[in-house]
């Protein structure tokens, strides 16, 4: 299993590079919109010194046909290193991009997939990674369990490399069903990470063990107190 993060705020990008088992960073055009005027290369690097050269970056092309996408990927290629996976939406000029890039070996994410046959078209054309929209496909009453379900079927029955990122949750338990359903990996907002370590239930239990262990050991104590 792989967690990505899908932001592009340093400070909450440093925060969980901390914290979780961290594979990689994933950006579109809608979330840096969020971080305002930018250096957009310059903050790019910056992520990417955050999480290392372990972890995968992911930048989405803004181009709409596949001329354009091509210089935006050279473009990206130029700035941030080969390594970055490159992100193309699954329309028509999208593919033709994705066929051409996986030609000369670059890395790519398929993104903004809605159907199982868009998924299997990435895969045909040698995509690293296919990103389906699991809340978004839910919106358009589409079975969302069921295509990721199918999409890690293919790319079993076709023995493919390719692994499904899946993306677009509003709660843990999306992103887990996902995983479930065959996803290798999952980008997640960090409402939705924070949603799932600010249980309650888990403050409970630790303030528990605490008093357990005062209560024999004294007040404040923790087992680094302990006498050799």
């Amino acid at each position: 299993m792989e967690i990505l993060l899908d932001t592009a705020n340093i400070e909450t990008i440093k925060k969980y590079e901390a914290i979780l088992p961290l594979a990689g960073v994933t950006t579109n055009p809608s979330i840096i919109k969020k971080e305002g005027e930018i250096d957009f290369f310059a903050h790019m690097k910056k992520i990417s010194e955050i999480i290392g050269k372990q972890c995968s970056l992911h930048v989405q092309v803004v181009a709409k046909d596949k001329a354009g996408m091509l210089k935006d990927a050279k473009k990206i290629l130029e700035q941030l290193g080969e390594e970055t996976y490159l992100k193309i939406p699954l329309s028509p000029e999208g593919l033709k991009t994705i066929k051409s890039l996986k030609k000369e070996g670059f890395n790519v994410t398929a993104t903004a997939i809605y159907t199982k046959f868009q998924a299997y078209l990435a895969v045909a054309a040698g995509a690293d990674y296919i990103a389906p929209y699991y809340n978004r496909m839910e919106n358009l009453n589409i079975d969302a369990k069921e295509a990721i379900a199918a999409m890690a079927h293919e790319i079993d029955r076709s023995n493919s490399q390719t692994k499904i990122v899946a993306a677009s949750f509003k709660n843990i338990g999306q992103v887990t069903t996902a995983l479930e359903q065959g996803a290798q990996a999952v980008t997640v907002a960090p409402d939705i990470i924070e949603q799932a370590l600010a249980m309650p239930s888990i403050s409970q239990a630790v303030d528990d063990f605490a008093k357990d262990w005062e209560t024999i050991f004294g007040k404040g104590s923790t087992m680094a107190d302990l006498h050799d």
